[in-house]
Parts: structure tokens; C-alpha cells; sequence
């Protein structure tokens, strides 16, 4: 600071403008809204049946939204190890640390130098006779000490743009890890949902395999009296192994699940231990879906194609200001000596100088025009892809809504049928062991009722399946209160 002590008062003020200046560009940039570039929303999702007033189940904590505690054990565990949620968190990282590097643009470089010098022009040069003559030598010393300043005047918004277009990216890597975490949850309570079915199905084929054994045991003691043919025994026996044979395959599928979860979850294959049959599991009988409009900021991959815009945006108009002339301030001040013992004799040594230079792009304008084209094509498909983004939000929403509606209808059915069978299996054991119906009756109404009730467990499956997925495709999931 002594050094700018002696620079003239013009250079003072000009100093004063500099920093004030930078001061003011410093200013925090904000971001704008691009959400009416969206298109036109209904006022309510198709098979919808009133437009929703109340929130949307999106805004739900996952933790809230899942009451099983195995399940949420899997979540927070995928969450916190999954390996794509760990790049996420990796890519904010890198991002972060771009966006503190866009806003060090605001400020001034500077630069710190100590150099000296010897210089022994020739002695029949106009400068070495001139040494010889004034100075009595032929060298000449010269040391010097300075501090440098270089800021460019962000005139036409360069700087700015660059730290919005910064900002915006960084916002994107945060929507993106939103967005697998949505993903995410709604994998590993599907996977869990899955587990849940094939147990309730390797149960269902267990209590059918006992039913064929009562059956198996009479007509054997009906064939050993002569009332049954070896026939009917042997087709008995095999309707028997038939559904022996699914027990193995439910369980081979259960380790499968259960180490695709566990993966999934960040962790090695293990078994996991279920404390909730599928047909216990409920959500409530009304899912708020609120209003379409509430995607826009609900889905987090519909506000990252909307930071995509912003982003686009600003790096259009840095492309453009670069094709604009830029004004660089430049300052140096330090000490300067011919002799390094009168390197600190202050104020003599001390020097300062401030300059200004315009530059304007000439022969590279074509190249710039190409990028800033290029940044106004990127922009408009930015736009384009956000648009399809919250059409296919809607679509998706749309398509959860109707899968529940039908589940529930195919369930309702599904349920009566499997009762009727039950009960039909009932009188024809009855009917067979007081010799009013064939094996062959026997056989089909076991078969039937086995595969009801693997249809029914299916069916439940499914529609829990549904639920999830009208939860993610609400923007559900990315909350970890």
C-alpha cells in the first residue's frame, strides 16, 4: 500500500473505480425461472377423477410414505452405499468446486515478481559507450520487487454469464442425485415387493403340495382295495410332483432377489430377513397426485432439463459478449533499483503505473459467431427436451393412476375366484372320499386353486408396484426428512 502512496491522484481515483467496481460485480447472480416454457398442463391427470386439491403424496418422506422398518433399513442402506448415489455425491463435489472457481472470476489476478538483472551491452553500441561515459562501467544492474494487478471489466456480462452457467450446472448435479434417488427407492421396494411374492408363493405351492399329499395318501389306500386304477394313481402322483417342482424355483428366485436387493443396496449377497407377509402391506385407499403443474417442481429430472436451460442460456450470452470488445485494467507498483543496496531506499525506489486495454476479435469473429450459434442451437433443444420431459411426467403419472384402477379391479375378481375355488375344492375332496367324484375332478379343482392363488399373489405384487411407481413418478423419494 506505500507504494500507491505516491501515484498521482488521477491514478488514485482510477484505482478507487477499479475496486469499487469489482465490488459491485461481485454481486450474488440469481438464477430465473423457466418454467413457463413448460407446455400447457390440464388441470388434472387423464383417469383422474377430480382434479386433487390436497398435496401430493411426492411431497411425502420416503420414511413416512414405507412404514415397513425391514424395508426402510434397505432404502437408508442403498441410499447411503449404492455406488451410483456415491458418483452423484462425487459429481457435486466436482461441481462445486467449478462453481467457486466461476465466481474467483469476479476478482483481479495478481501476480508477485522479484527479478534482477545484469545487462553488458557492447562496448561499440550506443548504449554500452553511453554506460561508459556516464556510468564509468559496462554493465548495467537493475532489481526490482512489484506486485501486479489484471482485471477484466465485465462489461458485457462475460464473467456473469460464465458464473450462471456454473451455478445452473451445479443445481443439475444436485436434481440428478434427486433423481437417482428417486430411482433408487422406488428399485429397492419393488425388489422388496418382489421377495415378499415369490415367499407368499413358495408358501401357496407348500400348502398345496400338503392338499395333494391328503389326496395322494386315499387314492392310494382306494387303488390297494381295487375301488382306483394304477392310472388315477399315477396321475395323482404326478399332479403331486407338478407342484413339488415349484417349491425348489421359488426358493431358487427368492436367493436371486434377495442378492440383486442387497447389491443394490451397496452390500454383499446375504440373506434378508422378512418380518411382513405381501398380503399385510397397505397403502392408504386415496393417493393425492395434487395438480400436473406440481411436477415442475416436484420431479427433480424436470427441474434439472429446466436448470439445463438456464444454463444454455447464460453460456449463449458468454458467447456472444466474447464476440464484443473487452476492456483489461491493469496495475503493477513495487520498488526499483539499479544497485540492490538501493533497493529499499523509499521513497526513491518506489514505482507505480496503471494501464487500460481495449481489445476487439477480429480475424477470430467467425469462429465466435460459429460457437455462439452453436450455444443458441444447444439452448433451444434444451428447451425442446424440458417440454418432453414433463409430457412424459404426465404420461407417467397417468399411466401409475390407471395400472392402480385395474389392479384393484382384477384383484376384486381374482379374490372372489380363489374364494369359489377354495370352497370347490373343499366339496370335491368330499365328493371324492364318499366316492361322488372322480380323481380326475380332484385333480382339476386343486390345480385351479393353485393357480389362482399364485395369480392373486402376482396381482397384489403388482399393484403394490404401481403405487411405488406413481410415488417416484410424482417426484416421491428425493426427501430424507
Amino acid at each position: 500500500m506505500t507504494a500507491f502512496k505516491y501515484i498521482n491522484s488521477k491514478s488514485k481515483l482510477l484505482t478507487v473505480f477499479i475496486l469499487s467496481f469489482v465490488a459491485w460485480s461481485c454481486k450474488t447472480d440469481k438464477l430465473v425461472s423457466n418454467q413457463h416454457l413448460a407446455p400447457n398442463l390440464p388441470e388434472q391427470y387423464r383417469d383422474q377423477a377430480k382434479a386433487s386439491q390436497e398435496t401430493s403424496i411426492g411431497s411425502i418422506p420416503w420414511r413416512d410414505f414405507f412404514k415397513d422398518q425391514v424395508l426402510q433399513t434397505l432404502i437408508d442402506s442403498a441410499i447411503q452405499h449404492n455406488l451410483d448415489m456415491q458418483l452423484a455425491l462425487k459429481n457435486i463435489e466436482a461441481s462445486q468446486l467449478s462453481l467457486k472457481q466461476a465466481k474467483a472470476n469476479y476478482l483481479p489476478t495478481a501476480q508477485l515478481q522479484i527479478r534482477g538483472n545484469s545487462t553488458n551491452p557492447s562496448n561499440n553500441s550506443m548504449n554500452g559507450l553511453s554506460l561508459g561515459q556516464f556510468l564509468g562501467q559496462h554493465h548495467v544492474e537493475d532489481y526490482t520487487a512489484s506486485l501486479g494487478l489484471s482485471w477484466e471489466a465485465d462489461i458485457w456480462g462475460k464473467i456473469k454469464n460464465q458464473n450462471i452457467a456454473a451455478l445452473a450446472s451445479y443445481l443439475q448435479t444436485e436434481e440428478a442425485k434427486k433423481v437417482i434417488q428417486t430411482q433408487l427407492i422406488a428399485q429397492v421396494a419393488q425388489g422388496y415387493y418382489q421377495l415378499l411374492m415369490l415367499y407368499q408363493l413358495r408358501d401357496i405351492a407348500k400348502q398345496n403340495l400338503q392338499l395333494s399329499d391328503t389326496t395322494l395318501r386315499i387314492v392310494q389306500q382306494q387303488y390297494e382295495v381295487g375301488d382306483i386304477t394304477l392310472l388315477a394313481l399315477e396321475q395323482v402322483d404326478a399332479q403331486r410332483l407338478s407342484a413339488a417342482a415349484l417349491i425348489p424355483d421359488f426358493e431358487q428366485q427368492i436367493r436371486i432377489q434377495e442378492n440383486a436387493i442387497q447389491i443394490l443396496s451397496g452390500k454383499l449377497p446375504q440373506e434378508i430377513k422378512i418380518a411382513e407377509k405381501l398380503s399385510n402391506i397397505q397403502f392408504p385407499e386415496k393417493l393425492a397426485t395434487g395438480v400436473p403443474a406440481d411436477l415442475l417442481s416436484h420431479r427433480p429430472d424436470v427441474k434439472q432439463a429446466e436448470l439445463a436451460i438456464t444454463a444454455s442460456q447464460a453460456y449463449q450470452q458468454y458467447a456472444k459478449a466474447r464476440m464484443y470488445p473487452s476492456l483489461v485494467i491493469s496495475a503493477e507498483a513495487g520498488v526499483n533499483a539499479f544497485k540492490a543496496s538501493n533497493w529499499f531506499n523509499l521513497p526513491a525506489s518506489l514505482f507505480g503505473a496503471i494501464t487500460g486495454s481495449i481489445t476487439q476479435p477480429i480475424l477470430q469473429r467467425k469462429e465466435l459467431k460459429t460457437q455462439y450459434e452453436l450455444a443458441r442451437v444447444e439452448q433451444e433443444k434444451n428447451v425442446l427436451i424440458f417440454k418432453q420431459k414433463v409430457i412424459s411426467a404426465a404420461g407417467e403419472v397417468s399411466d401409475a393412476l390407471i395400472s392402480i384402477q385395474k389392479l384393484k379391479e382384477k384383484q376384486k375378481i381374482t379374490s372372489d375366484r380363489t374364494t369359489r375355488l377354495k370352497e370347490a375344492t373343499k366339496h370335491a375332496n368330499l365328493l371324492f372320499e364318499t366316492g361322488m367324484a372322480t380323481y380326475l375332478e380332484v385333480i382339476t379343482a386343486q390345480s385351479n386353486i393353485l393357480q389362482s392363488e399364485l395369480e392373486l399373489a402376482q396381482v397384489k405384487k403388482a399393484e403394490l408396484s404401481a403405487v411405488v411407481d406413481l410415488y417416484r413418478s410424482l417426484g416421491g423419494g428425493w426427501s430424507n426428512n
